[in-house]
């Protein structure tokens, strides 16, 4: 099993903005058009791409640069404007190693694509959401359409031509009833690195959105994909959650920010070079800047981020601040963080009883795979005793 880290500056981008081939019914990132009003053009030009890549190399203080390309569907560029990106990283990386991630929805992968990922060494993270009947409850065409035989056939696709790939599921009112069923798919298809997130979603008036996983739900979903996990995968397949509770109970910074103590390093970059704190955080009062008017630098590491930053330590109820699993969650993302404790205090992350009754049901487990680690053995060990 592997120690993640964090990179010390991360920056999604969105070259498409908030367009889309799909209209996923839990999708957060759609209401973001609103920011940008009617303007047609919502496509990154190729002069903001490059003033983008030079600002972000002269950001970045180690040797391998990690590009990030999100959605909308960034497979909604043609591939031209990816290959003039690879030209500028080599222009501008003064021989740094560059490394690129692509996530996309795995419906408009073609032949082509797939040889351009291998040849260029790109990771590609495939959204999909478990077995069919589980994926296309909430992932459908704009006309209503089903989409899972579709990715299907995009990751037959990246396996042929032998593109590496990370699954990246949600965990939603649906799926999160079937973790088992869950997670043998995904090992089925040959998945050697999972990420599920949890669908934490609020309506215009406050409530819970109807499609958003339960705190119960998230509790007995992690311990039940968990459980499968354990006896056979360790060490052969990545789940992030799982490496990075190990990496916080071993006291090493986790890979994913939700469970850092700290979070911030994680920038959003919009199509007109507009950044914002984090990628849940594109609202107005979270905008930084704009690229073509500030430094990439100077925004990532201003005052304004940094206060950002340190957010995420300050607010928590007296619940969390005395908790045995806050070294584990941290407080979770602060996104999450509108429920209130049994006294009525604010500041409750949303799924704090689901965390609680994971880090219970693992902890043992995480003891004796951080024992094994520090000794330098394998924390695979677990599935001997």
């Amino acid at each position: 099993m592997r120690l993640p880290f964090a990179t010390p500056l991360y920056v999604m981008l969105k070259p498409v903005g908030a367009a889309c081939n799909l209209r996923c019914s839990y999708c957060y990132y759609l209401e973001k058009a609103e920011l940008y009003g009617k303007q047609q053009q919502r496509y990154m030009s190729d002069e903001l791409l490059e003033r983008f890549t030079r600002q972000y190399l002269e950001a970045q203080t180690q040797p391998e640069v990690l590009f990030t390309w999100h959605g909308g569907e960034p497979l909604l560029r043609p591939l031209a404007f990816y290959q003039k990106a690879l030209e500028l990283q080599r222009q501008y990386g003064r021989g740094r190693q560059m490394d690129n991630c692509l996530q996309t929805n795995g419906t408009l992968l073609t032949e082509e694509w797939c040889r351009f990922f291998h040849d260029n060494n790109f990771l590609i993270g495939i959204s999909i959401d478990g077995p069919e009947h589980l994926h296309d409850g909430y992932r459908r065409t704009r006309d209503g359409q089903p989409t899972h035989r579709q990715v299907m056939k995009g990751i037959e696709m990246l396996e042929r031509h032998g593109v590496q790939w990370n699954a990246m599921a949600t965990v939603n009112r649906l799926n999160a009833d079937h973790p088992a069923a869950f997670y043998r798919f995904f090992r089925s298809i040959g998945c050697k690195f999972l990420q599920f997130t949890p669908v934490v979603e609020r309506t215009d008036d406050g409530s819970v959105a109807p499609y958003a996983v339960t705190p119960e739900q998230w509790g007995r979903f992690t311990c039940g994909v968990y459980d499968e996990w354990v006896t056979s995968d360790v060490g052969t397949v990545f789940v992030q959650l799982f490496e990075a509770t190990l990496a916080n109970w071993a006291g090493v910074t986790p890979g994913v920010c939700s469970l850092s103590s700290m979070c911030g390093h994680s920038l959003a970059m919009e199509w007109n070079g507009d950044v914002y704190s984090c990628d849940h955080y594109v609202y107005p009062e979270y905008r930084l800047g704009n690229i073509n008017q500030q430094t990439l630098t100077a925004l990532a590491y201003g005052e304004r981020q940094q206060a950002f930053r340190q957010k995420k330590t300050e607010g928590l109820p007296r619940q969390c601040r005395t908790c045995q699993w806050l070294f584990a969650c941290h407080g979770e993302c602060p996104k999450n963080r509108f429920a209130t404790t049994a006294n009525g205090e604010a500041g409750l992350n949303y799924l704090c009883e689901g965390y609680r009754t994971f880090f219970s049901h693992v902890a043992a487990d995480m003891d004796f795979m951080r024992d094994e680690w520090r000794a330098g053995r394998a924390p695979a060990n677990i599935m001997m005793r």
